[in-house]
């Protein structure tokens, strides 16, 4: 396991620890977990991205076209 000594500014901090208590969870668990949330989305968003690179809109309609046509069911409607 990595350390890191972070500088953090005082306001930060002490807002970080409040909710690390209310959390009944260290500061470190709370700084690691606020982390891999972060990392997580960039790497979600980066994944949408690439596929959306990769799409085929015109193939995308062709194939919601050769659905059935069917009444939503009840509740279901816009």
């Amino acid at each position: 396991m990595s350390q890191y000594a972070l500088r953090i500014p005082d306001s930060l901090a002490s807002y970080a620890k409040e909710l690390a208590r209310e959390d009944n969870v260290s500061l470190n668990q709370f700084i690691v977990l606020a982390l891999a949330e972060k990392v997580s989305a960039l790497k979600t968003d980066a994944f949408f991205r690439e596929r959306a690179a990769r799409a085929n809109p015109e193939k995308a309609i062709d194939i919601l076209d050769s659905v059935r046509k069917l009444s939503p069911i009840p509740g279901d409607e816009l």
